[in-house]
């Protein structure tokens, strides 16, 4: 039986044993907090009748993360303007589960996370004999859940450690961080713990080559697209002779490629990730892409050979006809065939930077080139890729020899040339390379 409450000399507080009790209405009903001292007790008392006078109270959840998370990830909508990808959703639910879900206790209510807790679940990310250990126990329940029996009966086997990368760190962050910003909105809690959480930085010996932009040379393209699988070629051409992604390539359908008339083109209406078909990456992924003329007699003659050559299916299938799996491609195709051209480095994005370090060679403009790449702005095309125009500033602008009328219609042309008039027509961009 609990010990009774007994009125102190401030009205209501109350003692119960050790501790205080504050007793407040709010909302129309009778509250009550328990803190450990008088002073606690008063200055809550004060805190509550303020929020409750100013219609600022919020009555603390008793729902805990867990519940919230899982019951949140399947309704949120997102904040921008374009909405929530399903896809984008499947990864939030991967990354709570598998993260966030596992570090934090089942039973950590809502209003108990803190700034601390945060802080102390980036550093449990950071920790790579940790995340070997939680890789090494998912690989054990996979094995335990394949063979029927409990997991604790299979062995651990060996743990390796892992560490994540910065990236990583920030993107498993990201579904935590939006599920208690909504918390906050929705009136649940009051702050979001982890508005201000400081991610890490780990510089590597290798970081400064990381972070540029890498491109196959002409020779090394040459060499992968002597020596790739004849049944891949076709992609890895695809893919250099457009700068695609590879979720745009192998979403590519039959109906998507004109290769009539005198501007043979692609359109990129989708992308597969992780088998799921959907829009395109953002609004300015959605492009037409000329095609070279060489490209399109390969196409041409694909689609007489493939067995599945209808207006639905795709242009790139596995043996069953269903679309290609980007990792089986990569580890079976791509690996191999980049290690024997010398470039083993390389991956898929690889063939879409060579494609616009090809461009920029050749002298198309920035502007021309961030729209076949489908980029949101020049000014990101030109950042990433600044690195492969030429340093130097040139030759000196004669103006009276670019004014000079040489013949008729010469003043328009070097004007037009002076402000950055697109080069020779984009179809034949890359023919050569493809």
């Amino acid at each position: 039986m609990p010990a009774p409450m007994v009125k102190t000399s401030t009205p209501g507080i109350y003692k119960r044993g050790s501790r205080y009790v504050v007793v407040y209405r709010a909302n129309g009903q009778q509250r009550k907090e328990a803190v450990r001292t008088l002073k606690e007790a008063r200055d809550l008392k004060a805190k509550r009748t303020q929020q409750v006078n100013d219609g600022e109270y919020q009555e603390a959840s008793r729902q805990t993360l867990h519940e919230y998370a899982r019951e949140w990830v399947e309704r949120y909508r997102g904040r921008g303007r374009h909405g929530f990808r399903e896809q984008t959703r499947d990864d939030y639910r991967r990354m709570l589960e598998a993260y966030a879900l596992a570090y934090f206790p089942e039973r950590l209510r809502l209003t108990e996370i803190t700034p601390l807790h945060v802080s102390r679940f980036i550093a449990w990310l950071c920790d790579a004999e940790t995340q070997g250990r939680r890789v090494a126990e998912e690989a054990r329940a996979r094995r335990a859940e394949e063979r029927g029996v409990p997991a604790s009966t299979l062995p651990l086997g060996d743990v390796e450690p892992v560490e994540l990368a910065d990236r990583t760190v920030r993107n498993v962050l990201g579904p935590l961080r939006a599920c208690l910003a909504t918390a906050r909105r929705e009136g649940l809690i009051r702050h979001n713990p982890a508005d201000g959480a400081e991610l890490p930085h780990r510089p590597t010996p290798d970081a400064d080559e990381e972070e540029d932009v890498r491109a196959l040379s002409r020779e090394q393209l040459a060499a992968f697209l002597a020596v790739v699988h004849p049944r891949h070629r076709l992609l890895f051409r695809v893919l250099a002779a457009t700068g695609l992604r590879v979720s745009e390539a192998i979403a590519l359908q039959w109906r998507h490629v004109h290769l009539d008339g005198d501007r043979p083109h692609v359109k990129v209406r989708q992308g597969l990730v992780r088998g799921r078909m959907g829009p395109p990456k953002t609004r300015h992924s959605r492009r037409d892409v000329p095609l070279p003329r060489d490209l399109v007699d390969e196409l041409r003659s694909w689609h007489k050979q493939t067995e599945w050559p209808g207006a639905q299916d795709h242009l790139f299938v596995a043996l069953n006809g269903s679309p290609l799996h980007v990792s089986n491609v990569r580890r079976r195709v791509l690996k191999p065939a980049a290690e024997e051209a010398g470039a083993a480095w390389a991956g898929f994005h690889t063939f879409r930077h060579t494609f616009a370090s090809l461009h920029i060679y050749r002298g198309t403009n920035v502007v021309q080139l961030s729209r076949l790449l489908g980029h949101h702005s020049a000014a990101f095309t030109l950042s990433t890729y600044v690195h492969l125009i030429d340093g130097d500033v040139g030759e000196p602008l004669d103006i009276t020899a670019e004014l000079a009328p040489t013949s008729e219609g010469a003043t328009e042309v070097a004007t037009s040339a002076a402000f950055g008039a697109a080069p020779s027509a984009p179809e034949d961009a890359l023919e050569a390379a493809a």
